[in-house]
């Protein structure tokens, strides 16, 4: 499997422009889309799974227009929007069976078959009698990802799926995307939590202000921020001080004041130990002072 996104730009009737000239190619396995609020991802994810006409560019699966054949790429689709909602009054394998119904499972007996075999994945079996509007978020999520999966899609595209989970169910639906990617399925994962790219993605590109600023790795990300991560230790006084001129990523109280981690251009004027950067310092590091610096030369 493979897409293809050529020139998108999305501009909305008030003049938002939330894409921008997007270019992207990647295949089977885990894709990474991360920004911040407001960077343009939710409206990507609506034209990838054909909720959305883009203004102008294409996006192709296997060379096949999206728009042009919107009835096929949908046989292929499975879908976890960021507001997943469901029908109130049906119980939770209820749901599923109705999803897989929508998603071409027409032999009941198989559907149903399949509907225990997904919940069971996603640790909801034993609720499976449960109201869902009783679930709990988390359960919530994951039946939001079994209703993606079910009818075996060869894309799936989920959109800030880890938002508001605690770590446990943070942990858990990443190892879930994790199995998939290891099939012959691609993998979409929007988000603003770096934490969920660098546990599953092997690509990545991130998004700022409806652009595309980087496309690669995670790891070569990270490349960007070595040298520039550095660890102190300050007193009361001296903390007030760095947090005037420096992001600061992590703070943790010691006996004299406060360890602390920053990013920078330039070492800083305390004394300092540099650290090996992780995906954290590199988004930081990215977008606060590679991308400003690039924008301003």
């Amino acid at each position: 499997m493979k897409i293809e996104i050529q020139g998108l730009n999305q501009i909305y009737p008030n003049g938002n422009h939330a894409l921008k000239n997007i270019n992207l190619e990647f295949g089977t396995g885990m894709f990474g889309l991360l920004g911040p609020n407001g960077a343009g991802k939710s409206s990507l994810m609506r034209i990838l799974v054909t909720l959305m006409k883009p203004t102008s560019g294409v996006v192709l699966v296997d060379g096949k227009d999206i728009q042009k054949n919107r009835k096929e790429i949908r046989a292929l689709l499975g879908y976890l929007p960021q507001d997943f909602r469901f029908f109130t009054s049906l119980k939770t394998w209820e749901f599923l069976d109705y999803s897989g119904s929508l998603a071409g499972l027409k032999n009941r007996k198989e559907r149903i078959k399949e509907v225990d075999r997904l919940l069971d994945q996603v640790g909801l079996l034993e609720v499976r009698d449960r109201q869902a509007n009783r679930l709990s978020g988390g359960m919530k999520r994951r039946l939001g990802i079994a209703q993606a999966l079910i009818g075996n899609p060869k894309i799936i595209v989920v959109d800030e799926p880890t938002t508001g989970l605690d770590p446990d169910e943070r942990i858990r639906f990443r190892n879930i995307l994790s199995q998939l990617s290891q099939h012959d399925v691609t993998i979409i994962l929007s988000t603003h939590i770096v934490g969920d790219i660098s546990s599953t993605c092997q690509g990545m590109a991130l998004l700022n202000r409806g652009e595309l600023v980087f496309s690669g790795s995670p790891e070569n990300l990270v490349k960007h921020a070595d040298g520039h991560v550095f660890k102190l230790t300050l007193s009361p006084y001296d903390y007030e001080r760095v947090k005037e001129y420096y992001n600061i990523i992590s703070t943790i109280p010691v006996e004299t004041g406060w360890e602390v981690q920053i990013v920078s251009d330039n070492p800083p004027e305390f004394s300092s130990t540099n650290i090996i950067p992780n995906i954290e310092h590199a988004y930081v590091y990215f977008m606060e002072h590679k991308l400003h610096t690039e924008i301003s030369d």
